[in-house]
C-alpha cells in the first residue's frame, strides 16, 4: 500500500504530500459496568479492496468525549481516491482492541479528499449492519505539514508528581482545541519531555497573535488528573521562551503565592515546505473542462465499433475516462456539485444549444455544461 515510502524510481512521480489528521469523538457508547468506556481510534485505509490498518490513537480512561492527542499522519495522493475508515473501540488493553464485538463502540467513513477540503469532518458513528451507534459522532479535522519542533522543560516547584503537558488553540468561538498531548514522566520534580512536531496551521491557523494555553497536569490511571498550574502565549510571543505556570486557586488562596512552577522553551524551529496542498487550503478551487472531437472518423454512436457507441448496459470509454477522473475533482470544485446515490456515475447534461444537435459544440458551450449524477441502468438520455 502507500502508506509509507516513496514512490519507486522508476514510477512517474506522484503529488503527494503529507496530511495530518486529528480526531475527538462526542457521545460514545457506554461499554464498562463500572466505569466509563476507554476509547481508542483506529485508523483503516482501503487498498486493494481490504482494509489496512494505518494506525491507531493512544486509550483515554473513562471518557464518552475524548479528543485524541494522536496525529494520524497520511500520504495524500490527489490524482486518487483514497478511503478511510475509523472505528472506535472501547480498550481493555492494546491486545484487545479490535477483537472483540463488545467493545466496538462505532465506525464511519471518508475520503482524504473530503476532509482536505473541507477542513473538519463531522460524521455519526455506525454499529454493525448500518445501525447508529446512539448520538456518537467522530470528528476529523486536517492540517498541513509544517513542523514546528518545541522542546519543552518544566523545572522548579511542582510537588512530587507524574506531570504531562497539554497545549490548546482557542478559536474565535473562544472554545479550545486541544493541539498537543506530552508523553507522562513519572515521579519528577523537572519533567523533560520530548521533542515534538506540530504543525502552524494546527497550533495558530497561522495567526501569530492567536491565544494559545498551555496546562500542566498530574496524570492520574483512572482519568481523574490533579491540575498543577496553565499559562497563556501566542506564537509571537514564544520567542519569550519561559512562562510562569500558575494555578488560580492557590493565587487567591496563598498570600505569596509565585507559581507553581516554571515552563521553559528550549529551541523553536520553524521548516516551510509549500506543497501542492498548500494551494488547495489556501482556496484553490479546480474545475474540470472536458472537449471531445465528434468528428465522423469515430463512425457511427449507433455502431457497436464506434469510440461513441451509446451500450444501454455499460459506459463507453469517454464516460468512464470522464467519471474516473470527476470522481478526483469533485472534492475540490465548489461551484459543481457531483454528489449522487452511492454507486452512482456522472454524466454530461449539455446546454439548450447542443441538446438533440448533431454538430461540435462551441467551446463556449462545454464550459457551461455540468456534470450530474445518475443511478447505474437508468440509461441516461444525453451523453
Amino acid at each position: 500500500g502507500r502508506y509509507t515510502g516513496t514512490p519507486c524510481p522508476q514510477a512517474p512521480l506522484a503529488v503527494l504530500s503529507k496530511v495530518e489528521l486529528r480526531v475527538s469523538c462526542k457521545h460514545l457508547l457506554d461499554r464498562d459496568t463500572l466505569n466509563k468506556s476507554d476509547p481508542c481510534v483506529l485508523l483503516l485505509m482501503q487498498s486493494q479492496g481490504q482494509w489496512m490498518e494505518v494506525d491507531r490513537s493512544e486509550v483515554i480512561k473513562s471518557n464518552l468525549n475524548p479528543v485524541f492527542a494522536k496525529i494520524f499522519t497520511v500520504d495524500y495522493y490527489f490524482e486518487e481516491v483514497q478511503k478511510l475508515r475509523f472505528e472506535v473501540y472501547d480498550s481493555h488493553g492494546q491486545a484487545g482492541v479490535g477483537t472483540h464485538d463488545d467493545d466496538f463502540l462505532g465506525g464511519t467513513e471518508c475520503t482524504v479528499g473530503q476532509i482536505v477540503a473541507q477542513k473538519r469532518v463531522t460524521k455519526p458513528l455506525f454499529l454493525k449492519y448500518g445501525k447508529f451507534a446512539g448520538k456518537s459522532t467522530i470528528t476529523v479535522r486536517r492540517a498541513a505539514w509544517a513542523p514546528l519542533c518545541p522542546i519543552l522543560l518544566p523545572q522548579d516547584l511542582f510537588s512530587k508528581s507524574d506531570p504531562f503537558l497539554e497545549i490548546y488553540r482557542i478559536d474565535d468561538d473562544r472554545s479550545e482545541q486541544l493541539v498537543y498531548r506530552t508523553e507522562v514522566v513519572k515521579n519528577n520534580l523537572s519533567p523533560i519531555w520530548e521533542p515534538f512536531k506540530v504543525s502552524l496551521n494546527s497550533l495558530c491557523s497561522c495567526e501569530e497573535k492567536r491565544k494559545l494555553r498551555g496546562v500542566v497536569w498530574d496524570y492520574d490511571s483512572r482519568g481523574k488528573h490533579d491540575f498543577i498550574g496553565e499559562f497563556f502565549t501566542t506564537f509571537e510571543e514564544m520567542q519569550k521562551v519561559q512562562w510562569d505556570c500558575m494555578n488560580p486557586k492557590y493565587k487567591i488562596r496563598k498570600r505569596n503565592y509565585k507559581n507553581s512552577g516554571v515552563v521553559v522553551l528550549l529551541d523553536l524551529k520553524i521548516h516551510r515546505v509549500y506543497s501542492f496542498l498548500d494551494y488547495i487550503m489556501g482556496g484553490c478551487q479546480i474545475h474540470f473542462t472536458v472537449a471531445i472531437d465528434f468528428t465522423a472518423s469515430n463512425g457511427d454512436p449507433r455502431n457497436s465499433c464506434s469510440l461513441h457507441y451509446i451500450n444501454p448496459y455499460q459506459p463507453n470509454e469517454y464516460l468512464k475516462a470522464l467519471v474516473a477522473v470527476g470522481e478526483i475533482c469533485q472534492d475540490y470544485d465548489r461551484l459543481v456539485a457531483l454528489a449522487g446515490p452511492p454507486g452512482s456515475h456522472a454524466r454530461w447534461r449539455p446546454p439548450s444549444d447542443v441538446t438533440g444537435a448533431r454538430h461540435t459544440p462551441s467551446l463556449a458551450a462545454i464550459r457551461n455544461s455540468r456534470l450530474w449524477a445518475s443511478v447505474p441502468g437508468s440509461p441516461p438520455s444525453t451523453r
